[in-house]
């Protein structure tokens, strides 16, 4: 990332395609996303909190818009029409690159909504924002994220693992990468 400032992200975000909308969070999703985000999966696989009840659906609002207004991420509902929220994705921009992530609700996984919600994502960054890659970073042992970064095209980089250690578990991700088209 260059020291120059990245441009604003816009302050209303609605991306469509794949049978998906991807919306901006709002007010009304604060009672679905502990249906979405309070899973022992959820929990073990990201970064997001556990137990993820109402106080943490109002953090992850409010860190959101706070996100997006820095120029730093943009998080995104998963719908499949503008409506009720079944997932999350993200883009954040950071030294490394332009980072994705994703995480679909408990009930609504099977039905290929991270890896729709990816290829979006990675379409806006390349088409909007100019990007010319965009990574993921996962864990091998984590099979459903590894499916996904197949079926959006992804492949395996060959950069050094990155090792950490969050909600006192080790893990050591893997980079994946897509190049703009």
């Amino acid at each position: 990332m260059s020291s120059t400032a990245a441009a604003p992200f816009p302050e209303h975000i609605e991306l469509t395609g794949e049978g998906l909308v991807l919306r901006d969070w709002t007010e009304d999703d604060l009672a679905v996303m502990p249906d979405l985000f309070d899973h022992p999966d959820t929990a073990y696989w990201t970064p997001l909190v556990s137990p993820f009840d109402e106080a943490a659906s109002r953090a992850r609002l409010d860190k959101a818009r706070r996100l997006r207004a820095e120029g730093t991420t943009i998080l995104l509902a998963i719908t499949t029409d503008g409506g009720g929220a079944l997932g999350e994705v993200m883009l954040r921009r950071a030294p490394e690159g332009t980072e994705l992530g994703y995480a679909v609700g408990p009930a609504h996984r099977g039905q290929g909504l991270a890896a729709r919600a990816v290829r979006v994502m990675a379409a806006y960054a390349f088409e909007e924002l100019g990007v010319e890659h965009v990574i993921l970073e996962l864990e091998a042992e984590n099979a459903s994220s590894v499916a996904v970064a197949k079926k959006s095209g992804f492949r395996l980089l060959d950069v050094p693992l990155i090792k950490g250690e969050e909600k006192g578990r080790p893990f050591v991700l893997q980079t994946w990468g897509l190049n703009r088209p």
